[in-house]
């Protein structure tokens, strides 16, 4: 176990400043939790943030895509960096430590070695991703997309709910997409990311951490079902109800995300009926499907077969059918050499072994792998309920994660 009389309040501190995050003016919404990217929420953040890395011991950067960096420099001035980070932006009617836990675990880590005066052979970085959760613009992932330097085709003119285009308020905050490139992190060895488990399960076993085997791949489809509008006094057998059709497409889609293996799940998140009304057989149905797994080439099979489900039953129903595959995100797996370093760094503060976890939930860690090796640690997240006001978790547990994170960085600075 560490000791240093001030480490226990490291996870604590954390927790509480995510609190202090989760109202105005950090919040664009009076009444709960919503910071979307590049709002006055956000900038509010940034701030506040800028100040905790600074007392923290970093030098702070915001860069071309307006995540937050914090560096705190190694032994030498050209030393590579461990990155540790997430997300700063939460959804609408969010929970607190969705993201927002990990940047502030990341700052108390480098605050502990600031206040016991210790540097590494490799410097450390904070970083604050901007946009992750794409709940302004319809983007997603743009904060670490470019910090792992990937190439985004990003159309721009896009606008939020309120009109604002992407381009108008990135040149609030003196950014624009061309200079997105510039934001690739240079000579990273390696990404970690602590994050709430967005599931029950460390929950449901009692145990207050977990370390991730794999993020799960995941793809997006549009499906638009087009029948014929008709009145709702039209014989049964006469009518090419969409509604009808899409009901039974969901229930199809349900039974195939059930069947082996245990890491696929398949979800039908939004439904609109054109010209709904009581009175009237429905003519056309937009709806989605979300198909996430982390077996490699599961996603893709289930994709085709869900789609010649859903042909077998248009054309049964005489439904015209389009479906349009609007996201695709590639998964990853944790690098295993990083896997056992946090593994053992959990066992020697808290006493636990952890159980290796599959995240159905995406990560910027998934991104990030694109630019180095990553790992992350799970945080027990009460009743798994994310996304969501009763987001809770418990100091005890926040407080393991601390100290596991400055075990993990001890002894990756021994193997350096």
């Amino acid at each position: 176990m560490i000791q240093d009389m001030d480490f226990p309040t490291g996870g604590v501190r954390a927790k509480a400043r995510c609190d202090e995050l989760g109202v105005a003016p950090f919040s664009d919404q009076p009444d709960g939790l919503f910071r979307p990217y590049l709002g006055p929420a956000h900038k509010a953040t940034q701030e506040r943030l800028s100040q905790w890395m600074t007392e923290a011991g970093m030098r702070v950067e915001t860069d071309a895509v307006g995540n937050i960096i914090g560096h705190y420099a190694g032994t030498t001035p050209d030393a590579p960096v461990l990155l540790v980070g997430s997300h700063v932006d939460s959804v609408r009617d969010g929970g607190r430590y969705d993201g927002m836990l990990g940047v502030l675990l990341g700052i108390e880590l480098v605050s502990h070695f600031h206040r016991t005066g210790r540097r590494f052979a490799f410097a450390l970085e904070v970083i604050g991703f901007g946009d992750e959760e794409g709940s302004r613009f319809p983007t997603y992932m743009m904060g670490s997309r470019s910090a792992a330097g990937l190439t985004q085709q990003i159309d721009d003119n896009v606008t939020d709910p309120e009109g604002v285009t992407l381009r108008d308020a990135l040149a609030a905050w003196g950014l624009e997409t061309s200079r997105f490139m510039t934001a690739r992190r240079q000579n990273v060895l390696a990404y970690v990311e602590a994050h709430i488990e967005q599931a029950p399960y460390l929950d449901r076993a009692a145990l207050p951490l977990g370390l991730v085997r794999g993020i799960a791949s995941q793809c997006r489809y549009r499906v638009t079902l087009t029948g014929q509008a008709d009145h709702a006094g039209t014989a049964m057998h006469e009518r090419r109800d969409a509604l009808a059709a899409a009901a039974e497409a969901i229930t199809a889609i349900e039974k195939i995300g059930a069947q082996d293996p245990a890491d696929l799940v398949t979800t039908v998140g939004w439904v609109s009926v054109e010209n709904g009304a009581p009175n009237i057989v429905p003519g056309r149905v937009v709806l989605t499907i979300d198909i996430r797994a982390v077996t490699p080439g599961v996603r893709e099979d289930v994709a085709q077969q869900i789609g010649d489900t859903l042909q077998t039953l248009c054309i049964r129903r005489h439904i015209g059918l389009e479906i349009e595959r609007i996201q695709d995100l590639k998964g990853a797996l944790c690098d295993k050499r990083l896997n056992t370093l946090l593994k053992q760094a959990i066992e020697q503060s808290s006493g636990t072994t952890p159980p290796l976890l599959l995240s159905q939930a995406g990560h910027d860690a998934m991104i990030m792998a694109h630019l180095a090796p990553m790992t992350m640690l799970f945080i027990r997240c009460k009743d798994g309920i994310s996304h969501n006001p009763a987001e809770s978790v418990d100091d005890a547990d926040v407080e393991a994660a601390h100290q596991a994170m400055v075990t993990f960085v001890e002894r990756f600075g021994e193997t350096m």
